[in-house]
C-alpha cells in the first residue's frame, strides 16, 4: 500500500474548521485509492505563536521537513490581536515566508474557475460572464518585494523612513516562465505577461526573458498587458484570460481580485510549488469575525486538496473527482452563509455538512 505523509497546518480564525472538512475527503481518497495517507497536524500562525512563543516552531519545520506535501490552512488575526504579537513574529513574516522560503516554493498557482451555473455567487454582470470564467494565476512566489532587502530607522535630517528592494535575478524570471508556458501548452496556448515596464525596470528584465523563454514554445500566443490594465480588464472582459504569468506582488494582487470576480477568495484554492516539495493552501485570509461559527466554505480547502492529489501525488482522476463533486453540490442550490447574498434563495447548510455532501457526491464517482 502507497502511504503519503501530509503536514496539516490548520492556521488560524477559520483554519481549524475548514481544515477538518479536507480531512474528511483525504481519509475517503485514501480508503477509494488503497492509500495510506500519514496526517499529522502541526502548530503554524499566530496560534502557534501564543502556543509555542513562535509562529513557525521547529517541530513545525521538521514535521514539515518529512512530509511528502503539505497542506496549510489560512493564518493571522485582526489588526488588533496581530499587535500583540512582535512585528517579525506576525504570521505573514514569521511563519509564511519563511515556508516559501524553506522549501524555495517559487511557482504560485491559482485557478480562477466559476462555471456558467455558478454565475450568481459573481458581482459581474451574466454578459460579461458568458459561458463562465476559468483561468489560472501564475505568481513568482520566493522573489520581488517581498524577500527583498529591507530597512527602516531615522534618516541624516531626522525623518523616519523606510527602503525596500525589488529583486529578482535571471534564473528567478527563467524558471516561473517556463512554468508559465508548460502550462499554456497544456490548456489554450495563450499566455498573457503582466508586467509595468513603462515605470519599472525589473519588469524591463521580466519581459526580456519572458521573449528568450518563449522563443522555445512557438505553438504558445504571448500577450504583453500592464498590470493596471489587466486589474481593469478581469472585470470587464475576464473571458479573454487563460493563463496568466506575473512577479509577486503583482500576483498578490490580482490574484485577490480575481477572487472578486468570482464572488468570494473563499472560492480560491491555491498550489505552491517547489524544486523538491510543495504546500497547498486557500487564497483567503483565516476571517477571524466568523471564525467558531461552522459558516465558512471549505470549498477552497478542500480545492487545495484536488491541487495536492494531481500534482504531488499523480492521482489526476481522483482530484477531478473532488472538483466535480464540489461543483455539484453547489449545483445543486447548496450554500454556506459567507458566500450567499440576502435574499437568495439557495439552501443554507453550515461548514461540516457542505463537507459531508461533498463526501457523499465523491462517494458516487
Amino acid at each position: 500500500m502507497t502511504k503519503h505523509k501530509i503536514a496539516l497546518l490548520d492556521g488560524d480564525g477559520i483554519g481549524p474548521e475548514i481544515m477538518a472538512e479536507a480531512v474528511k475527503i483525504l481519509e475517503l481518497v485514501a480508503s477509494r485509492n488503497k492509500l495510506e495517507f500519514d496526517l499529522v497536524h502541526g502548530a503554524f500562525g499566530a496560534s502557534a505563536y501564543f502556543e509555542h512563543g513562535h509562529s513557525f516552531p521547529d517541530a513545525t519545520k521538521q514535521l514539515c521537513d518529512e512530509a511528502d506535501a503539505i497542506l496549510k490552512g489560512p493564518i493571522g488575526l485582526s489588526h488588533e490581536e496581530s499587535k500583540k504579537i512582535p512585528v517579525d513574529m506576525q504570521p505573514e513574516r514569521g511563519a509564511l515566508l519563511p515556508l516559501r522560503r524553506r522549501y524555495n516554493t517559487f511557482a504560485n498557482f491559482r485557478p480562477v474557475f466559476l462555471p456558467k451555473g455558478l454565475a450568481h455567487f459573481s458581482p459581474l454582470k451574466p454578459e460579461i460572464i458568458g459561458d463562465g470564467i476559468d483561468f489560472i494565476i501564475i505568481r513568482e512566489l520566493v522573489g520581488g518585494l517581498y524577500f527583498g532587502a529591507k530597512e527602516a530607522g531615522i534618516n541624516s535630517d531626522g525623518k523616519r523612513y523606510v527602503k525596500e528592494s525589488l529583486e529578482y535575478d535571471e534564473d528567478q524570471i527563467k524558471r516561473i516562465a517556463r512554468v508559465a508556458f508548460d502550462t499554456a501548452m497544456k490548456r489554450k496556448k495563450v499566455l498573457h505577461n503582466i508586467h509595468k515596464s513603462n515605470v519599472l525596470k525589473s519588469s524591463v528584465l521580466w519581459n526580456e526573458i519572458m521573449e528568450e523563454v518563449g522563443a522555445n514554445y512557438p505553438e504558445v500566443e504571448v500577450k504583453h498587458i500592464l498590470v493596471d490594465a489587466a486589474a481593469t480588464y478581469l472585470c470587464l472582459n475576464p473571458g479573454q484570460f487563460d493563463v496568466m504569468v506575473m512577479e509577486n506582488m503583482f500576483g498578490d494582487i490580482l490574484s485577490d481580485q480575481g477572487g472578486g470576480i468570482l464572488g468570494s477568495l473563499g472560492l480560491m484554492p491555491s498550489a505552491c510549488i517547489g524544486p523538491d516539495k510543495a504546500y497547498y493552501e486557500p487564497s483567503h485570509g483565516s476571517a477571524p469575525d466568523i471564525a467558531g461559527k461552522n459558516i465558512a466554505n471549505p470549498y477552497s480547502m478542500i480545492g487545495s486538496v484536488a491541487m495536492m492529489l494531481e500534482m504531488s501525488f499523480g492521482l489526476v482522476q481522483e482530484s477531478r473527482n473532488v472538483w466535480h463533486a464540489m461543483q455539484s453540490v453547489f449545483a445543486q442550490g447548496y450554500s454556506t452563509p459567507d458566500l450567499s447574498r440576502p435574499g437568495s434563495d439557495l439552501k443554507m447548510i453550515d461548514t461540516q455538512a457542505f463537507g459531508d455532501l461533498v463526501a457523499s457526491e465523491l462517494q458516487k464517482l
